[in-house]
């Protein structure tokens, strides 16, 4: 019988897990043997099933209640983007978002996102249809759009959108949790930080960014296998659904540079360009003008919501101008990216060959978080952004917690904030909202501080620890893992 591939038991490897398992008996004994069926992976499975569902019970108040308003929707703190797009993008008449028709185009805004969160939307809007019984289109298209709004179809398909759209993402988040857990093949439990993650729970059903999580988590897992090409096809769909996985070619080339793998890099940027252009061909081919309107957005965009920007502009009534912050963010980008490369090509060098080059996960997350901390808007949301990329690069619970802590504060704030509820007697004072902005800053500069440890200690990075001790030793005639902390799995 072939025997299973070892693998680092968390009661075992993390301080913070070991803790909490004295609950149920204290961690994993030499002699104890795994169940047959659960899995580590289908144990993560349904981790993520069930954080995922009381996601949904999370949101339920704002598709149940009737007639609450939007200060309602904030002091339950379930608001979704789903809602509110259906009719006015279009959906409710699942009209194709890069039509060239005038009519259409005059009907409905824009969607104001990359193609491929435009090209789910459609696609859930269709299959929303179906599921209401193929409603009749072309009556509604006879209607004025303000219409559409109090037509009760309508309503109910706009709980129907936001079901199939949770169905969906709950998939993309059970796909994300399989890559991650087969990243390092013998820590799969890394992935327990994603699968059990609060700020999954509160953020993953408030707009479409799961669809570029997944992707990154299949271009993390690509690049652990080796598979070059896949690795840049996940990152170009990727950049097609969000800007954000583009930044993983930045930490790409500092690995190829300092393992002399040119060909690998070329053949990665080749793929994620391929892909991205084909995948946004059709839109651009049948509406290069609602095509745009991603771009043009962002750049007349000004300092918006969760932001260093919108921060220091209330505090010091600064008026930042959309050009001073385009020129600014991507000078500070820009001095970030050279700061993350100056690390990434130093970290290690005093140490052992295998241990010198720093992870992918580690690189991604610090070129991502420092895209985001200059960046002119921060919603909620965006967090998922960082999760795979940094349950990856830092296994720790207690790490994780700090971060994600920071992240849930923040959540809160920003609903308290548009809800008026942080300001004294209506007073208008929004401090307690900046502390929310400054903690979760400081949580995720915190997070990157250790990494950045990691990087140049490798004997404090957990991955590098395993990978470097191996699984050849043996107990009682099973494969083990053993590491600084004896962390026996089989």
């Amino acid at each position: 019988m072939a025997e299973r591939a070892p693998h680092v038991h968390p009661t075992l490897d993390d301080p913070v897990v070991t803790g909490l398992s004295e609950v149920v008996g204290g961690p994993m004994g030499e002699r104890a043997r795994p169940h047959r069926w659960w899995t580590p992976l289908r144990v993560l499975l349904l981790l993520t099933a069930f954080t995922f569902a009381l996601g949904l019970v999370q949101k339920a108040p704002c598709s149940l209640a009737e007639g609450k308003d939007q200060n309602w929707v904030y002091s339950h703190m379930c608001y979704t983007d789903l809602r509110p797009l259906y009719v006015p993008r279009g959906m409710a008449e699942a009209a194709w978002p890069y039509s060239g028709d005038p009519q259409t185009r005059s009907r409905y805004e824009v969607m104001e996102y990359p193609v491929g969160i435009a090209y789910w939307a459609w696609g859930t809007a269709w299959v929303t249809h179906w599921l209401n019984g193929s409603p009749d289109l072309e009556e509604r298209y006879r209607a004025p759009v303000a219409q559409l709004y109090d037509d009760p179809e309508v309503d109910d398909e706009q709980t129907i959108f936001l079901l199939v759209n949770a169905l969906g993402f709950g998939a993309l988040a059970l796909v994300a949790t399989w890559l991650l857990s087969r990243t390092h093949r013998v820590r799969p439990w890394d992935a327990a930080a994603f699968a059990l993650s609060p700020t999954l729970l509160l953020t993953g059903l408030i707009n479409w960014d799961l669809i570029a999580v997944a992707l990154v988590a299949g271009a993390l897992w690509a690049w652990s296998r080796d598979r070059v090409v896949l690795t840049g096809v996940m990152v170009g769909l990727g950049t097609a659904a969000k800007l954000y996985p583009l930044f993983l070619l930045g930490g790409l080339l500092i690995i190829c540079l300092r393992q002399r793998r040119w060909r690998d890099l070329l053949v990665t940027i080749a793929a994620a360009a391929g892909s991205w252009v084909l995948a946004n061909a059709p839109a651009y081919l049948t509406g290069r003008e609602q095509w745009e309107v991603f771009w043009t957005f962002n750049a007349e965009r000004t300092a918006d919501l969760g932001s260093v920007w919108m921060l220091v502009d209330q505090a010091a009534d600064v008026g930042f101008s959309a050009h001073t912050i385009n020129l600014w963010s991507w000078i500070l980008f820009g001095v970030w990216c050279a700061v993350v490369f100056v690390l990434g090509m130093t970290a290690g060098r005093k140490v052992r060959p295998e241990q010198a080059v720093p992870r992918l996960a580690q690189l991604g997350y610090l070129v991502v978080v420092g895209f985001l901390l200059v960046n002119k808007v921060y919603s909620p949301q965006y967090v998922l952004w960082l999760l795979p990329l940094a349950v990856l690069a830092r296994p720790r619970w207690r790490d994780q917690l700090v971060w994600q802590a920071s992240e849930v504060l923040y959540f809160c704030t920003i609903w308290w904030y548009l809800g008026g509820y942080l300001a004294p007697a209506g007073g208008g004072d929004a401090g307690f909202y900046w502390v929310g902005i400054t903690v979760r800053v400081l949580g995720e500069l915190y997070l990157a501080a250790v990494i950045v440890r990691d990087m140049y200690r490798p004997d404090r990075d957990p991955v590098r620890e395993a990978e470097l001790v191996g699984a050849g030793s043996r107990v009682d005639g099973q494969p083990v893992m053993t590491t600084r902390s004896n962390a026996v799995a089989v």
